[in-house]
């Protein structure tokens, strides 16, 4: 009399099948996913831009009595969250942000920039930086480093190319 045997579980060439397929398509997601999250992030700088050039006009002509404010001026005013507010030191979606009122210029100015954390390699927060001014008009320079604007009254802008909001 013979007695069959029933196979339990995976032989060694199925689960290394298994295990090249879910290495092929983790070859494909992975790159795909990282330049979703470096977009994602670079949207999130843009917005956050936006937001602080638009407290920035709302404080100078309410509580700034002409003149832009910086970070805690406009925290205090209640124009901006403590996640903005602290921007300077502690990153948000993987951007730095400066916001420093000019006062060299005959008139009210001020420059607002956002530097990715990590510029360059695969782990990357942003390729690009960003500068906005009282202008309106948003700047961009591949990299790491934000264009700048002169601090006299021609407010130049060097070192990036203006963008389409």
């Amino acid at each position: 009399m013979t007695t069959h045997q029933r196979q339990l579980g995976f032989s060694l060439v199925e689960l290394l099948i298994v295990v090249g397929i879910i290495g092929i398509i983790s070859a494909i997601a992975v790159p795909n996913l990282i330049s979703s999250r470096r977009a994602a992030n670079e949207a999130s700088a843009i917005s956050t831009l936006r937001l602080i050039f638009s407290a920035q006009q709302t404080y100078r002509s309410t509580s700034g009595s002409g003149s832009f404010g910086d970070f805690g001026d406009l925290q205090t005013a209640g124009l901006i969250d403590s996640v903005v507010g602290a921007s300077d030191t502690t990153a948000k979606s993987g951007y730095l942000f400066t916001n420093v009122p000019i006062i060299e210029v005959g008139f009210a100015a001020f420059d607002a920039t956002a530097e990715p954390t990590i510029a360059t390699g695969t782990l990357a927060t942003g390729t690009r930086s960003w500068l906005v001014n009282e202008s309106g008009v948003l700047y961009f320079a591949t990299g790491g480093t934000a264009p700048t604007c002169a601090a006299d009254d021609t407010r130049a802008v060097s070192g990036g190319a203006p963008s389409n909001w």
